[in-house]
């Protein structure tokens, strides 16, 4: 086992194979570390995340060190059939690498059994092993730009079901009319690490599919002109429900998400009297405006916003944020563009009134996951029925936050795959500035630099998991640091992730700004 470090709060463990690793897995799970907060298994690697005040990163190697891995034993576990029509676009094409018949692809992939060992690049994806797969193919060397839903796939070693249209690289050689993600269900998920799956050749053996169960369902009126809440005039470029985000949704193939800047979303709901985890909005670049059709309290923090309160007599007047804020009804809030920083917080008193969904409000702009972001004329329902608590009038911005064309210098952390990359490239990480790309979004911020990071290692890397501030690069050599919807796991290196203290300003950069990367660390194994 290799020991690699992530950032102040991951560790990444290598090992030499998919079985060990899996048997790495199930020993870490039986051992119930108490720091230990969530783990993404992967083909050859384990990302584990853990509480850092609890434990040391060396005295979690040491911990792990100590755990007696034995091969996975056979556990009572749901088996699950899928039957799939024989017809993909590349059937022919993988039965001439394999130098076998398409009919014996079909049998091949029908008589095995497999089971899922690992989720990942998207909510419901299921990467499915068997003990001697007679089946082993390479990624297309060009990868299709859009797969539709459901398409059964082969990649390496590995079988798997696209859950929704997505680009990828895997060779198709059948379709399954299953859904493999679907929120309406009690388990979104179809497939979950560990349970068997076994295909059969739909057009020979057509069977009825025991589906899990759907969830009960409320079906809500529509809404009124006349209803309570917030009335949105216009939503402004971007404008979402965000919290803490989705915790230990890794074995679905979610991340977290949430909200990119905690301070300013805790410091928001402290304005207001709420519990700090209480959904707000999350608004990218202002140009919100609301009309208020009840009275209430209001906190605008984060990105520095100009407030216009105009009032149902005429008068208007400028109010400044990280201060609550009394609205009447038939007032309007109109954000202005903000001159520092990227994103806003808007907290009510009492919080929204809105369901979660996989017990969290935030909306996942990579999944899909979530209230969906706000439209010109939604109604915002208001919680009037929460208990809240005294309003904190003292609160102020915690960051000094960038404008475009600033400089910003972000801590990382050096790894878990430094070593893939040369002595010069790793120079040019922290020598040179990095500007922001207006590609960037909530995924990632997509930097580029005058020179590319060049890598020493030119394999293929396998899937491993990948946290919030991994600096990943992609072949290009242009950098992209993840961000609070970054997928559960990439197969490109991650030269280094930034510290989490400076991950709030690493979503307030603007684009166009430039990034320094600062080393604190020196890349070493533990």
């Amino acid at each position: 086992m290799r020991f690699l470090p992530v950032n102040l709060s991951h560790l990444l463990v290598e090992l030499s194979s998919l079985k060990e690793t899996l048997a790495l897995y199930e020993s870490v799970k039986q051992a119930d570390i108490a720091a230990i907060q969530d783990i993404v298994p992967a083909a050859k690697t384990l990302l584990i995340h853990y509480t850092p005040w609890l434990i040391t990163a060396e005295e979690l190697v040491f911990q792990l060190r100590q755990l007696e891995v034995k091969t996975v034993s056979a556990r009572q576990t749901q088996s699950l059939v899928i039957p799939v029509h024989y017809q993909g676009e590349d059937l022919s094409e993988v039965a001439e690498l394999l130098g076998i018949t398409t009919n014996d692809v079909i049998r091949r992939h029908t008589e095995q059994n497999y089971q899922v060992a690992f989720t990942g690049f998207a909510p419901g994806f299921a990467y499915l092993i068997t003990d001697e797969t007679q089946l082993y193919v390479p990624r297309r060397k060009t990868p299709r730009t859009r797969i539709p839903a459901g398409s059964v796939g082969l990649a390496g070693e590995f079988s798997g079901i696209y859950p929704q249209q997505s680009p990828g690289g895997w060779q198709l050689i059948g379709t399954t009319e299953i859904k493999m993600w679907d929120l309406s269900r009690e388990q979104p998920a179809f497939l979950l690490p560990g349970n068997e799956v076994h295909f059969i050749d739909a057009q020979k053996a057509p069977i009825t599919v025991s589906l899990p169960e759907k969830k009960s369902t409320v079906v809500s009126s529509s809404l009124s002109l006349n209803d309570k809440g917030l009335y949105v005039i216009s939503a402004g470029l971007q404008t979402l429900f965000q919290d803490e985000g989705r915790i230990g949704a890794a074995s679905m193939g979610v991340s977290a998400s949430g909200a990119l800047d905690k301070p300013a979303l805790h410091a928001a709901n402290r304005l207001v009297g709420n519990p700090t985890t209480f959904v707000a909005l999350e608004i990218t670049q202002g140009g919100l405006t609301l009309k208020a059709r009840q009275d209430c309290v209001i906190a605008l923090t984060g990105a520095d916003c100009s407030i216009l309160l105009k009032h149902e007599s005429g008068e208007s007047g400028s109010l400044s944020g990280y201060q609550p804020i009394d609205i009447r009804c038939g007032d309007e809030i109109i954000l202005g563009m903000p001159k520092t920083g990227v994103r806003s917080y808007l907290a009510v008193r009492g919080g929204f009134k809105l369901p979660k969904v996989l017990g969290s409000h935030a909306f996942d702009t990579l999944a899909q996951i979530g209230p969906s972001a706000l439209q010109e004329g939604d109604v915002l329902h208001l919680n009037n029925e929460s208990r809240s608590n005294s309003v904190i009038v003292e609160e102020q911005p915690t960051l000094a936050l960038p404008k475009q064309g600033d400089i910003v210098t972000l801590d990382v952390v050096l790894g878990p795959r430094t070593d893939w990359f040369t002595t010069e490239a790793i120079k040019t990480l922290t020598s040179q500035l990095w500007q922001v790309t207006p590609q960037s979004n909530r995924i990632g911020l997509r930097l580029l630099g005058e020179t590319p990071l060049v890598r020493e290692q030119q394999q293929e890397l396998s899937s491993e998991g990948t946290c919030i501030g991994a600096i990943q690069v992609p072949i290009n050599g242009q950098p992209v640091l993840f961000l609070n919807d970054h997928p559960l796991t990439g197969g490109y290196p991650v030269i280094g992730a930034v510290a989490e203290y400076h991950l709030p300003l690493a979503g307030q950069i603007p684009v166009n700004a430039k990034i320094r990367f600062n080393p604190i660390t020196e890349f070493q194994e533990y």
